[in-house]
């Protein structure tokens, strides 16, 4: 069976924390260098997610959030070093075409903080289970209702690209053209778009009722079957988290 989430088990040191605390560094690592707007903390916080990615085995996972992204970037960076109002001390003439500073330097706190955020978060999707999130956001008072909602944004994407390749693969021993020029990929797009929609409706459906029959809706103190993830990293990375937030805080007040 295809993998239906982003984890990926590699026995490693973010592995073993509780989701808890990689949810509290992921805060801490996107407001602290918003609120101290210090593009150097960017970088910092940057290098340090991608340290703890390297070490879990999963920084290669990166590279194709990274590489769409980039795309919007590069227009940002474009749009902002020409038009942004403000711009008045040239720094890169190419012909007609002027890129000015103050449009380049907000252009790179963007491009460091977008960056930073997906980092972070992949941090957290790259290295916990989906399950073991909601499950640990439950015994916090956590609404079960709103847990399987936020359990079902994790799991979407890679559901409907595993429902897409199976339809793709049917499609295909049917005989229909899905390589080729790009007229025959559109071609074989559209008839995709139905069974994928209807597929996806028949597992809500599905998954809906399996609910029911599991007693989802019970007022009764839910149990869990599985111990919850814990190291004895977790209360000092909590600590220097908050910590951290704090420190920021001061340092823009004063």
């Amino acid at each position: 069976m295809k993998n239906m989430s982003l984890y990926e088990d590699k026995q490693s040191f973010l592995n073993s924390l509780s989701p808890i605390t990689k949810m509290l560094y992921v805060l801490s690592i996107i407001i602290i260098p918003i609120i101290t707007g210090n593009l150097w903390v960017f970088v910092g916080t940057i290098l340090l997610s991608q340290t703890l990615l390297s070490h879990s085995k999963v920084w290669k996972k990166t590279f194709p959030i990274l590489g769409l992204s980039a795309i919007v970037l590069i227009t940002v960076v474009l749009i902002q070093g020409l038009f942004r109002q403000g711009n008045v001390t040239p720094v890169l003439t190419l012909g007609p075409v002027v890129f000015y500073k103050e449009g380049l330097l907000f252009a790179l706190e963007i491009a460091l903080n977008v960056i930073n955020i997906i980092l972070a978060f992949c941090v957290l999707i790259l290295t916990t289970k989906s399950s073991d999130m909601i499950e640990d956001l439950v015994r916090k008072g956590f609404s079960p209702r709103f847990g399987y909602v936020f359990i079902s944004l994790f799991q979407l994407i890679p559901q409907m690209t595993s429902r897409m390749a199976t339809i793709t693969d049917a499609q295909k021993s049917r005989g229909m053209e899905t390589e080729g020029s790009l007229m025959t990929r559109v071609k074989a797009f559209l008839p995709l778009v139905s069974p994928v929609i209807m597929s996806s409706f028949i597992d809500t459906k599905e998954r809906a009722i399996a609910l029911e029959v599991r007693g989802f809706n019970s007022k009764n103190k839910k149990t869990f079957i599985n111990p919850p993830v814990r190291s004895k990293y977790d209360s000092w990375i909590q600590v220097l988290c908050l910590i951290g937030i704090v420190l920021a805080i001061i340092e823009r007040v004063f």
